[in-house]
């Protein structure tokens, strides 16, 4: 009986999420703003690809602005300061993750209303994350080539309701030895025709890609709708990513 309440409890507090990522969604809409929310380990590589990524967007006179999630310190937010974006650093006091409800709260009152692109970088974890909406237009995962090509398989949720899904750190893939078709090939089990991509923030490779990306989605284009979340209603707008799957996927449905 404990275990019941104790999943009876997560799945309302998770449909809970879900009924303010719709409200906030429908609110960046009516604005005419896209959310990316971006997810990885830590380590990933996130914030510098982050950084250059929001350089791109000002030198293209993109609206853009930033928000980062930590448990502590506010080291990511000075140094995505300066690529000259409006950036806000959030301190979830312990918490792992970000909830819609926590989002809305801290983009009140801050958001510049001219905002077009907002990249929401998640607290650096793949487990937590995963099952909560933000309200976002396109969620992106990312994985560089020094955490394994197996990593899609390790966690299979948050590659499973990728949008789009990035390799950083590609200028170590020799030297890691990084299999770049086995990842591409876990990537494929859990999320079927997902767009993978390759970046390096040190030399520059893929540079762009990522905004190009969110202004697809900024001038309508629909992303890609991962299997996994397929079963789940549509968001009801033409920037939904299709909705998500609340609980693991199991490692026979991988074979």
């Amino acid at each position: 009986m404990p275990m019941c309440r104790t999943v009876d409890l997560r799945q309302a507090v998770l449909a809970r999420n879900d009924d303010s990522a719709r409200e906030l969604r429908a609110a960046l809409a009516a604005r005419g703003t896209v959310a990316v929310n971006l997810l990885s380990s830590p380590g990933s590589g996130k914030t510098a690809l982050l950084e250059a990524e929001l350089g791109l967007a000002r030198e293209r006179g993109v609206p853009v602005a930033a928000l980062t999630a930590d448990l502590a310190t506010e080291n990511d937010a000075l140094r995505l300061a300066r690529s000259g974006a409006p950036v806000k650093q959030v301190l979830t006091d312990g918490l792992c993750h970000l909830e819609a409800v926590m989002l809305a709260k801290h983009l009140d009152g801050w958001l510049p209303e001219d905002t077009r692109l907002l990249f929401v970088e998640n607290v650096g974890n793949l487990v937590c994350p995963a099952s909560y909406d933000l309200g976002e237009s396109l969620r992106v995962v990312l994985a560089s080539v020094t955490e394994g090509e197996d990593k899609p398989l390790k966690y299979p949720t948050a590659f499973g309701l990728a949008n789009l899904v990035v390799v950083t750190k590609a200028d170590l893939a020799a030297a890691a030895e990084f299999d770049e078709a086995a990842f591409l090939a876990a990537v494929a089990r859990v999320n079927p025709g997902v767009e993978v991509v390759f970046t390096s923030a040190r030399t520059g490779q893929g540079a762009g890609l990522l905004l190009d990306r969110a202004l697809a989605v900024l001038d309508g284009a629909r992303p890609h709708r991962p299997v996994m979340a397929a079963a789940a209603p549509d968001h009801g707008h033409g920037h939904g990513h299709g909705g998500h799957h609340h609980g693991p996927v199991a490692v026979e449905d991988l074979a």
